[in-house]
């Protein structure tokens, strides 16, 4: 009996993961850099989906401080991507901790 009540337990948990994953697709963080001037957005699910570059910053002599610019807010963008990931998922991970999985 106690291992069918575990067996549908554990079944609610993974239809609620796979509909906090299908929202994390849908949602949305921004990274920035440059104050600003660019900008990255990614899914939750860490899908790199826009870059906004503010018209200012393309200057052909500066070229190599844009490229820095989009990797800093494409990596900031990813970070909080996972964070954002990891606070939807955090029940989960502390559900299965006091199973002791």
């Amino acid at each position: 009996m106690k291992m069918n009540n575990m067996m549908k337990q554990a079944q609610k948990m993974q239809s609620q993961m796979m509909q906090i994953q299908e929202k994390l697709a849908e949602e949305t963080v921004e990274g920035n850099a440059g104050g600003g001037m660019v900008k990255a957005i990614a899914t939750g699910q860490g899908n790199l989906v826009e870059i906004k570059i503010d018209p200012e910053v393309i200057k052909p002599e500066d070229v190599e401080i844009l490229e820095d610019l989009v990797l800093v807010a494409v990596n900031d963008s990813l970070e909080k991507s996972r964070d954002l990931a990891n606070s939807r998922m955090g029940v989960f991970t502390n559900a299965l901790s006091s199973l002791g999985l």
